[in-house]
């Protein structure tokens, strides 16, 4: 891997990573590979059918990378954990988010979770994860990312994300810890639109950048910036993502990072609406970035390339720019890629540990569940009819999926008690929904209301249904939060609650045992709610 080889042309394409919409490589993603030689794609759900499919993806991908004479290819995927996993098939290991992974309080079980995942990812040709999230959520209104962060201590995160990150290397996989320099104290998501943390350098020193210091440390292979605005660190009002003060003078000069620097997706609003794509493009790199990441649209990617190389023949950027960013990725892919072999007829793996790693999850989830307040409510009766009201994503949202596969906590709720009767609704329920299940609560004394938050606030519909199941007065009342751990901030009153960080199998199969009286919830609270619980 030779940088005196490649062509002007060749060079820029190795700092775009970018993504396409089909299960097999289209005519999309094929142009971009072999006319403008880009160095990486990215998978997002709509790429995943199954897992053999994933993996034959991959081979052929590379095969066009190969075939057209390119260098090999970055695979990558945002494979948080929990509620944040684009690969949600059911032969998959499903592999804890990042809060749940620090309401355990143990970096044990960080590093043990994501180096199955890790394993499980190279078998499917993916050689990079843009994680850990390292963002520390210590505001409750964050938008977009909530359950995605460790938690609200800054030590936490550091020592979680620094498990994570030597989990995925130690196994082969590159991690992109993000999102530089913190987007957890803000509170507009930017997909949407331009967040600002106006916090001082002593503030963000000793917590924003604090995991980010650990991340450098442990020698992490890249680093995502945020489309966020610190006026600590740049005068003018634009986002990190387009500082030099930030990414050259702050991440490359003050804390040493040698890595690589890379985007996060320029098609995102805070971007794409004030800026400009191809603009974007052009002063990322300007401001310091390695990579460009622009993941959804053929014609925003193809003009952005274009523009960096416009940018680079007028001389407003100069070509040395170009080779020192080139060489950074060269010596990674070397690093991490050279092993690399294209398999003919791909096969997923047959974990023959799988007994031992469905064990490991079990327990992860059982230490992880945090009973934040019990007025007697638990356990319920299990010779008493219970109904559970179940929220569910219908509908693609910036920061939200439907599950591939539907695992609900009254499936698991009915292998202890005979009578379980579970309504289904909306996350945003109609009146209708909520007059449904109002009314079907008259007729029974014990109701377990799985909330669910994706966003800022626990949806208003959600709030009226607490309010109003609470004037019943039931035997018992129990709300499990099976994401965002803030939801008992909009409903103070409610007598039992228990934070499960996600909604996915392991964690319905334990909050289940819980609830019955079968098993103890062992988790901390890794945030602080406002009723003057802390985090530990």
């Amino acid at each position: 891997m030779k940088m005196s080889n490649l062509t002007l042309e060749e060079k820029i394409g190795q700092m775009f990573i970018c993504g396409f919409h089909a299960l097999e490589p289209d005519d999309h993603i094929k142009q971009l590979i072999e006319k403008y030689h880009i160095g990486g794609v990215i998978y997002f759900r709509r790429n995943i059918d199954e897992l053999e499919q994933v993996a034959k993806m991959s081979s052929s991908l590379q095969e066009v990378a190969k075939e057209s004479g390119n260098l090999p290819l970055w695979i990558a995927i945002d494979q948080e954990g929990g509620m944040v996993t684009r690969i949600d098939h059911k032969k998959m290991s499903r592999i804890p988010g990042n809060m749940a992974l620090g309401a355990t309080n143990n970096p044990e079980y960080s590093y043990k979770v994501s180096a199955i995942s890790a394993e499980e990812l190279l078998t499917l040709g993916i050689n990079m994860n843009f994680a850990p999230c390292l963002d520390v959520n210590n505001n409750a209104r964050n938008p977009v990312i909530g359950v995605r962060s460790f938690g609200e201590n800054a030590g936490l995160v550091s020592e979680h994300g620094s498990a994570v990150i030597k989990a995925l290397q130690d196994k082969g996989v590159s991690a992109a810890a993000k999102h530089f320099p913190g987007h957890g104290d803000t509170s507009v998501d930017s997909h949407m639109g331009l967040a600002e943390v106006s916090h001082d350098r002593n503030r963000l020193n000793s917590i924003e950048l604090k995991p980010f210091v650990r991340a450098i440390e442990e020698g992490v292979d890249l680093i995502m910036t945020a489309h966020v605005i610190f006026p600590a660190f740049e005068s003018e009002k634009i986002p990190a993502t387009l500082s030099k003060s930030v990414l050259t003078g702050l991440l490359r000069d003050e804390l040493g990072f040698e890595g690589v620097i890379v985007t996060d997706c320029l098609e995102m609003h805070a971007i794409a609406k004030y800026f400009g794509i191809g603009e974007g493009a052009v002063r990322a790199i300007e401001a310091g970035a390695d990579c460009v990441l622009v993941s959804h649209t053929l014609s925003d990617q193809s003009s952005a390339i274009e523009a960096v190389k416009e940018a680079v023949l007028s001389g407003r950027i100069a070509e040395s720019v170009i080779d020192r960013a080139v060489e950074r990725i060269l010596n990674l892919k070397e690093k991490r890629l050279k092993s690399l072999t294209v398999v003919d007829s791909p096969v997923f793996l047959n974990r023959e540990d799988k007994p031992v790693v469905d064990s490991l999850l079990k327990e992860v989830a059982c230490k992880s569940i945090t009973l934040v307040k019990d007025e007697g409510q638990l356990p319920l009766a299990t010779n008493e009819a219970v109904l559970v009201i179940w929220p569910e994503v219908r509908q693609e949202t910036q920061v939200d999926e439907p599950w591939t596969d539907v695992f609900t906590l009254g499936q698991t709720l009915s292998s202890y008690i005979d009578n379980v009767e579970e309504i289904r609704i909306s996350a945003e329920p109609s009146e209708e929904e909520i007059d449904k299940v109002v009314q079907a609560a008259q007729s029974v004394n014990q109701v377990v209301f799985a909330t669910y938050t994706s966003g800022s606030d626990l949806p208003e519909g959600q709030r009226q249904i607490v309010e109003r199941i609470l004037k019943l007065k039931l035997g018992h009342f129990i709300v499990a939060s099976t994401r965002n751990p803030y939801d008992l901030n909009d409903i103070p009153g409610t007598p039992a609650y228990v934070c499960c960080y996600e909604n996915t199998p392991y964690f319905m199969e334990a909050l289940a045992s819980i609830l019955v009286g079968k098993s103890k919830a062992e988790g901390t609270l890794p945030v602080s709610l406002n009723e003057g619980l802390h985090a530990n």
